[in-house]
């Protein structure tokens, strides 16, 4: 009876592990591309996110930093968590969800519900799984 227990523990672990890394590299390569292209200012992206900042009041020089450095740092702060190093892990998945959190208040504040605003959403929703997959397992 009880090695079944231990065997349905063992299970749930392995299942909590397996979702948290799958959830961490979703959130890893959205966050590295999105940080990537807002560096590098990549030509579709800043059709739809040009007009948005200018909506949000947000200066397009911002881009490089702070936008697109926090987006590459936290994907590779999760990088790091998963290679072992679980307490960055850990402070990344926290710092994406500060940083969209602050993203969309700065899109609810003017009132734009742009594509960049349920884009957000989404990438806060993958940080805030991430996190709470990673302080289950």
């Amino acid at each position: 009876m009880e090695s079944s227990q231990e065997a349905n523990t063992a299970f749930q672990g392995a299942l909590l592990t397996t979702a948290y890394v799958v959830t961490a590299l979703v959130t890893i390569a959205a966050n590295t591309f999105s940080g990537f292209a807002a560096i590098t200012r990549l030509e579709p992206i800043m059709r739809t996110l040009g007009p948005a900042l200018k909506t949000a009041g947000v200066p397009e020089s911002w881009l490089v930093f702070p936008i697109g450095a926090l987006k590459v740092a936290g994907a590779l702060g999760l990088a790091l968590g998963l290679l072992g190093v679980p307490l960055i892990g850990t402070a990344a998945a926290a710092g994406l969800i500060l940083y969209f959190v602050c993203a969309l208040y700065t899109h609810l504040r003017v009132s734009d519900f742009s594509p960049m605003f349920f884009l957000a959403i989404g990438f806060l929703g993958l940080a805030a799984a991430t996190l709470a997959l990673d302080l289950l397992r």
